[in-house]
């Protein structure tokens, strides 16, 4: 008698990603190429739209955030099996060996999709301090990292600015791009002996006097740190290290294990505690970073696929 595989449940998609950044544009490049189904949702900008270069990345070096973006929608044309949606994902529902997506697009109007796999690549959201110009100077004289951005203020006069368990260890990183470094301290009484000793070493200078906002050009540059006594401390960039929250609740909403920060736990698989749901880019735990993010969407959507080949090929 001749063997038929179980029939493998009739879904719009066999792979849904939810977010169209590096990540998830990545996955789907080889989604495509392996002859998939695969349904791309663009819920928005990027994090790093206001940062004026994507660097560090390979072959794209100091390539704009948009035309990076750009690039890799256009070298998905080739793939048929690829669409990219522009639309919200409102929630995700595991069915029996799917799940259903409920989306909104652009006109308010929703809708459903159904899909095998689902990989999320919405990335994260910074909380920045509540200092009046930091959200104006954001990603051009504010910085999150100095891997990205340090290069290009290199030798010049730079600040970290946070709480004093994170304040050491960017101040010290910077201190590889700059001998002129300042630690601007949220909260000096907590930084220990040991801290200023090691800041002291790197002739990184401590200022523990609040600051009440940042002073800069209508071009996103910094020109002063404006204390709370009215000092002005002229610096070019400062260094943050800032909290984020996920873009989106899905993974929460989901269940799906996280770690202290917020970031969504997943195995070596790139698949998180939830089965069939994947997860790469910003929104996993590690170092955040363009190119990191795209090797871990092409990582996801290999394993991704081979899982889906094993359901089709039983043993």
């Amino acid at each position: 008698m001749r063997h038929h595989a179980p029939r493998q449940p009739l879904t719009d998609v066999d792979v849904a990603i939810v977010g169209a950044g590096s990540a998830g544009l990545s996955a789907a490049l080889v989604l495509g190429r392996c002859l998939r189904r695969v349904l791309v949702l663009d819920g928005g900008a990027p994090r790093n739209a206001p940062s004026p270069a994507v660097q560090g990345f390979f072959t794209r070096d100091g390539t704009k955030p948009a035309d990076l973006l750009h690039l890799g929608r256009e070298q998905l044309q080739p793939y048929e099996t690829v669409e990219i949606r522009e639309a919200r994902v409102m929630g995700i529902t595991p069915k029996d060996k799917h799940f259903e997506l409920t989306l909104e697009g652009r006109t308010g109007r929703t809708s459903t999709v159904t899909a095998r796999k689902v990989l999320l690549a919405t990335g994260v959201e910074d909380e920045l301090p509540p200092i009046d110009g930091m959200r104006q100077l954001w990603g051009r004289g504010v910085l999150h990292c100095p891997y990205c951005h340090g290069w290009e203020v290199r030798n010049q006069p730079l600040a970290v600015y946070g709480r004093a368990k994170l304040v050491t260890g960017l101040a010290l990183l910077v201190s590889r791009w700059s001998p002129d470094v300042v630690a601007c301290v949220e909260d000096p009484a907590y930084l220990t002996a040991n801290a200023r000793r090691r800041l002291r070493q790197q002739k990184i200078q401590v200022r523990e006097e609040p600051i009440i906002r940042l002073e800069g050009t209508k071009g996103g540059e910094l020109r002063h740190i404006v204390f709370e006594s009215g000092a002005k401390l002229a610096r070019t960039a400062v260094f943050i290290h800032a909290h984020q929250h996920q873009r989106t609740a899905l993974a929460e909403q989901l269940g799906c294990r996280r770690n202290s920060k917020g970031a969504v736990w997943v195995d070596k698989k790139q698949q998180t505690t939830v089965p069939g749901l994947y997860a790469a880019g910003d929104t996993t735990p590690g170092t955040q970073q363009a190119l990191l993010a795209a090797a871990e969407g092409s990582a996801a959507a290999i394993n991704i696929n081979e899982t889906l080949t094993r359901e089709e090929c039983p043993k």
